[in-house]
């Protein structure tokens, strides 16, 4: 069986430490979905590259293709890979333009894996302060291990040992771990079709 896992990146340069982490991320569930016999088909969502548009959308109601097209895949994944950096020690602007976009309950019981970046670790807690409290609103099922990352964890290396791991890869393991351990137990998405109730013209036109 093949699930569809979106994943979202609020970072503003290129190359972007954020969508680093996103990568690691997604390839880190990926393989643990492999290993428990499944497959995974990623759907990468860089919000720098409709930025413009993601304003517009918001302004005028109106989402164009672009935003359209990255709103669905959100709405209709198995699960979601969430990361934005941190500024002045909350997710940045355009990721939360992007989730406001999103219709009302189409992230609830969607098992989400939550990621930041920032240069210093003094804004680790940003995930659990800021990120968690959006996506309990937004009713995702967010797992457990969140991954924050600092310019420095980019760097580590593990120790001598050869089962010596870098943190911020045992971190992104563990978090991949738990985010197929969910997705498995909860299967694919059921998405409403949203022609499932329509009638033809020609019934409406037997009403009285």
């Amino acid at each position: 069986m093949t699930y569809r896992i979106a994943v979202v990146t609020a970072g503003l340069r290129e190359p972007s430490s954020t969508k680093m982490l996103a990568d690691r991320l997604a390839e880190a569930a990926r393989a643990e979905v492999a290993a428990r016999g499944a497959s995974v088909e990623l759907d990468m969502i860089d919000l720098r590259t409709i930025a413009a548009p993601l304003t517009s959308a918001l302004m005028s109601g109106v989402q164009p293709a672009d935003v359209a097209a990255a709103t669905s895949a959100v709405a209709t994944a198995d699960a979601v890979i969430a990361v934005s950096p941190i500024f002045s020690g909350s997710y940045n602007g355009l990721f939360k333009t992007f989730f406001d976009l999103l219709d009302d309950g189409v992230l609830a019981g969607t098992p989400v894996l939550l990621g930041a970046t920032a240069g210093t670790p003094r804004h680790s807690l940003a995930i659990e302060h800021a990120m968690r409290p959006l996506f309990a609103y937004l009713r995702a099922l967010v797992v457990p291990t969140a991954v924050f990352a600092a310019t420095d964890d980019f760097g580590q290396v593990g120790g001598k040992r050869a089962d010596d791991v870098a943190p911020l890869d045992q971190r992104t393991a563990r978090a991949g771990a738990e985010l197929a351990e969910i997705l498995l137990a909860r299967g694919r998405k059921q998405v409403k079709d949203e022609m499932a109730d329509f009638t033809p013209f020609d019934e409406l036109l037997d009403h009285p």
